[in-house]
């Protein structure tokens, strides 16, 4: 039974590989990329024989020739042996051993090596930068491409000779070669030239190893910074060199021992070298770097340092940014927005954060449909004008479908998009929808103009079956016939989106891939059908570029009449020399990424990284498209050598793509994370740490974490005209158990308009300009603004009115513009109600400028109240000026009220008792469950409301300004970067 057993598990396992192997083969080769699949697969294939033969063929030759040269004794009987014991009973398994062991070795050696395949395709196909490192004068992509592959190669050589050379002792011991004796050791000739063979070889090696890290050094990340420093350039790299010659004279003198039989001379040049790697290779560089170096520091490591600062900005595309003095004021004064009408007018008020649910209660339609937690910031060209758009697309949502056959033939895809303009909202606080409904309609377009169906995204079902027959009824549930409609249609999927299911053998397999009965069995699976999987856009384009580093945030576009979903892909280094190295995931970590609103980048160091790819994924049919966007990396090019087929030039973009083209989120975090130190250009400077910054914490989240940036439409100072950016700001470093000074001091934007030319790329895009404001401190930074904003009389007494009825009051996103010759913050306000179909509702919008707050119902009145009444621009929301429900809820200016109307203030103080009497009313009747005395109480509180509101207008327009907070209030100390300051609990960001 043991050889059936033996046989059916393997006859399993290989049908099992087969399935995965060949679902493989079919995906890729739907796709058109089966190019990446066979060439990535069959360099891991021969990378393994590669690594197993080198191994098991050196593991085998050491010992095959132990055992050939052992030597013969006469059997003494007197003498008792337990070594030819052993030998007795290791011969009969002694053919097996001298097969076995070599390939369990090759084993482990092979698997280590296919690891390394992208590393040696970057070797053989490597590209020259044209730039040389400034010690050694190399080619930087000798550290990028050669370096890592001869660390690899000299790495499973020493390891083939440890492995080999113990083996092969152990043999000569087993088999007489070496025998132990009360007087000694007594080893045969031929095990002592094995000895000596092998440790040559190993001497070799290591020799090699101390050269290479001549090198390596200029990679060092153990110093004050990245590189090589005056003791490595001094001490470190003479002595590697010294210790190399030293190894490769004493291998030959191993080598000379092995032909003459003398070892004294290699034993001495092995303890020599020994002490030589001691004092050489540690004691002397410590007493360089202790006794010379340390004393007059600053002057020794200034080369150096400024060797790491200019490599460092290269590294990560920084040596372009564009840094200016802005002298920014804190004083407002009528019309100081006149400048700035076009950035004022495109602000955006709207949160991506916490609209979400917004768009959930107003246009999900159906539990099956969800949006994504985090909606999307994109722009569309409306009548001439560019409009920052909150985008999101209607995705289903798989946790509320229940049955195999629901899940995989019924529900197959979300449907349409669903977009609002981002500086304005409806007089009631909703959002205005630019392309909504079931079937969509808007001035983005309708069902007519683009496919809405949405098979591809982020939160689509493990795998779909989709596709039909002709004439065959439609299984795949569409949408609502109407938006009120409770009928649905069905549709069948026309397209090639996926590998075919149109045989038994691709149903078997798929079965056995999805480990699914229903899968073989269904008669909904027809020669016509085809199966989706793999449908995150993330995804897809990992498993399409491997040697990319992925976005966490892709978002959707309307592009040539389909839905497309854009992937930023990054090519990155550790080995880049002179340049400071990033742990990805730790500096892309913001308040988006640490609540899994945002995908979480690998846990990777890097030392360079270029945004090199822009991926497509059609929504529709999952159709992929990679171009080089940034088509003079150097690492680009040589995997476009690797895989010449799958890379199109951005020149093929087509003009609807280009415009939707942004600067990705997970590369400007790390610049700017290094720009926190890096914005220091000058050596002494940069070693005195007198001017690090760092990025503040988000003041909306309830954790200390940084502020993600945001996309905003605006015009920097110094720039020609607006642009859609990405943007972040920055304050002095706080260090543990500091308290926080919480003032700006930079201002970051990255340019993110690639133009709307098809081919042909913006020169604008991707510009980094640095804003460096005063250090003088008088520039409040976000979280001192959120700190005013939450005790400011004015703000709380209002917000408290808005939280009567159980409703809650949401901060959203804190937006920082260089606007009116100063810093503008701009704060949208919702309010949402306690009932399970609530959603949040812009109500008010909070302003600041140095030490002034506005606060009104539009960002356009909140602006005049700030700017002495008239801000001298007008924002998007200006239409709703005057006709929301709720009207205007004045201002903090840090000025006296002056006329303040006292009927008014009696008439406030009056309705906030009623309105504090009717709650009180309503919760009595619940705990008798009088619902009829409940009803009455709520239209009392409504009234009451509305007249509290009302009184507090008159208040406003009669003074102008309300009272600020007194100057104690106002100097209070700058909050840690949490929200529990804030007037009532804020969500995560």
């Amino acid at each position: 039974m043991i050889p059936t057993i033996v046989i059916v598990a393997v006859v399993i396992a290989a049908i099992v590989l087969l399935s995965q192997v060949y679902t493989d083969v079919l995906w890729y080769s739907q796709l058109g990329y089966l190019e990446v699949f066979l060439k990535e697969n069959l360099t891991r294939v021969g990378v393994f024989l590669a690594g197993f033969l080198i191994m098991a063929i050196g593991v085998y030759a050491s010992m095959a020739a132990a055992y050939r040269s052992r030597p013969v004794y006469a059997p003494d009987e007197g003498t008792p042996d337990n070594l030819a014991r052993y030998q007795a009973n290791f011969e009969p398994v002694r053919r097996l051993a001298m097969i076995g062991v070599p390939i369990v070795f090759g084993i482990f050696a092979g698997t280590a090596a296919a690891s390394q395949w992208q590393r040696i395709l970057l070797f053989f196909n490597q590209v020259p930068f044209g730039q040389t490192d400034p010690q050694f004068g190399l080619d930087y992509s000798f550290y990028l491409n050669t370096l890592p592959f001869l660390g690899f190669l000299s790495g499973l050589l020493i390891s083939v000779v440890l492995v080999g050379g113990v083996l092969g002792i152990v043999t000569h011991y087993l088999y007489g070669g070496i025998r132990l004796h009360e007087r000694g050791v007594s080893v045969a000739r031929p095990a002592r030239i094995h000895i000596a063979v092998v440790a040559a070889a190993f001497l070799l090696l290591q020799g090699a190893n101390f050269w290479l890290d001549r090198y390596s050094t200029l990679q060092n990340n153990s110093g004050r910074v990245a590189g090589a420093l005056y003791t490595d350039v001094n001490a470190v790299i003479p002595t590697k060199s010294v210790l190399a010659i030293a190894a490769i004279i004493v291998a030959v003198l191993f080598v000379v021992a092995a032909v003459i039989g003398r070892w004294r001379l290699p034993l001495i040049g092995t303890v020599g070298l020994i002490i030589t790697a001691i004092l050489a290779g540690g004691v002397y560089p410590w007493v360089v770097q202790r006794f010379q170096v340390t004393p007059s520091e600053q002057t020794f490591e200034q080369p150096y340092i400024q060797r790491n600062i200019d490599l460092t900005r290269k590294a990560y595309g920084l040596d372009a940014v564009t840094s200016q003095e802005y002298k920014a004021t804190t004083n407002t004064s009528a019309g100081a927005l006149r400048q700035d009408a076009q950035t004022t007018a495109s602000i955006r008020l709207l949160d991506p954060n916490l609209i979400s649910a917004a768009f959930s209660q107003l246009e999900q339609f159906r539990p099956y449909y969800q949006f994504s937690g985090l909606l999307d910031v994109d722009r569309y060209a409306l009548d001439g004008k560019t409009q920052d758009t909150v985008v999101a697309v209607r995705e289903l949502r798989p946790d509320n479908i229940s049955g195999w056959y629901n899940q995989h033939i019924v529900y197959t895809h979300g449907y349409g998009v669903v977009a609002a303009a981002g500086n304005r909202v409806a007089a009631d606080g909703k959002p205005e929808f630019l392309l909504a409904g079931i079937p969509s309609s808007g001035t983005l377009g309708n069902d007519e103009t683009y496919e809405p169906r949405i098979y591809f995204g982020e939160n689509s079902p493990e795998y779909s079956i989709v596709g039909g027959t002709e004439g065959a009824s439609a299984r795949e549930l569409d949408r609502p016939q109407q938006q009120g409609s409770t009928e649905d249609t069905f549709n069948t999927f026309k397209g090639n989106g996926g590998p075919s299911l149109g045989n038994f053998f691709n149903k078997l397999l798929y079965s056995l891939k999805f480990q699914s009965s229903d899968l073989l069995l269904s008669d909904a699976v027809n020669s016509n059908s085809q199966i989706l999987y793999d449908r995150d856009p993330r995804e897809r384009v990992q498993k399409l570029a491997p040697y990319l580093t992925v976005d966490g945030k892709p978002y959707p576009a309307i592009i040539d009449g389909r839905v497309k979903w854009i992937v930023d892909g990054y090519t990155t280094s550790s080995s880049f020399p002179y340049s400071t190295q990033q742990q990805l995931d730790s500096v892309t970590r913001d308040s988006q990424t640490a609540d899994g609103r945002v995908a979480s980048l690998p846990a990777n160091n890097i030392n360079y990284i270029r945004n090199s790819v822009k991926a497509t994924v059609d929504a529709y049919d999952g159709s992929v498209d990679l171009y080089a966007w940034d088509d003079q990396d150097p690492l680009l090019k040589a995997w476009q050598k690797v895989f010449p087929t799958t890379l199109k030039p951005y020149s093929e973009m087509s003009a609807q793509l280009m415009a939707h083209v942004r600067y990705p989120e997970d590369l400007f975090k790390v610049q700017r994370g290094l720009l926190a130190s890096y914005h220091v250009t000058n050596a002494v400077d940069f070693y005195q740490q007198n001017d690090v910054w760092s990025v503040p914490n988000d003041p909306t989240s309830a954790d200390a974490v940084p502020q993600p940036p945001y996309y905003l439409s605006l015009q920097v100072p110094g720039s020609t005209k607006p642009s859609f950016s990405l943007t972040s700001s920055f304050i002095p470093q706080t260090r543990p158990g500091e308290t926080p000074r919480n003032v700006l001091y930079g201002y970051l934007s990255a340019n993110g308009d690639a133009g709307n030319k098809a081919g042909v790329k913006s020169p604008d895009y991707g510009k980094l300009q640095l804003l460096n404001l005063p250090k003088s401190g008088s520039i409040p930074g976000p979280g001192q603004v959120q700190n005013r904003f939450n005790s400011d009389p004015t703000v709380s007494q209002t917000l408290n009115l808005l939280r009567q009825g159980a409703s809650s009051v949401l901060n959203g996103n804190l937006l920082t513009l260089p606007v009116g010759g100063g810093m503008l913050y701009v704060q949208p306000v919702y309010v949402q109600s306690s009932g399970e179909t609530s959603y949040p509702s812009l109500q008010r919008v909070l302003v600041g400028f140095g030490e002034k707050v506005g606060f009104a119902p539009t960002l356009d009145e909140a602006l005049d109240q700030l700017f002495g009444g008239n801000s001298g621009a007008s924002a998007g929301d200006s239409a709703n000026a005057g006709k929301t429900s709720s009207g205007s809820a004045g201002s903090s200016s840090g000025q006296g009220t002056g006329g303040t109307s006292v009927s008014a203030q009696a008439q406030l103080k009056q309705a906030l008792a009623d309105a504090d009497a009717a709650v009180k009313q309503g919760q009595q009747a619940l705990t008798k469950n009088d619902f009829a005395a409940y009803g009455a109480a709520q239209k009392k509180l409504s009234e009451a409301l509305g007249r509290a509101i009302q009184a507090e207008n008159q208040l406003g327009q009669g003074g102008g300004a309300s009272a600020s907070p007194s100057a104690g209030a106002s100097s209070s100390p700058s909050p840690s970067a949490t929200a529990s300051s804030s007037p009532s609990p804020t969500p995560s960001r």
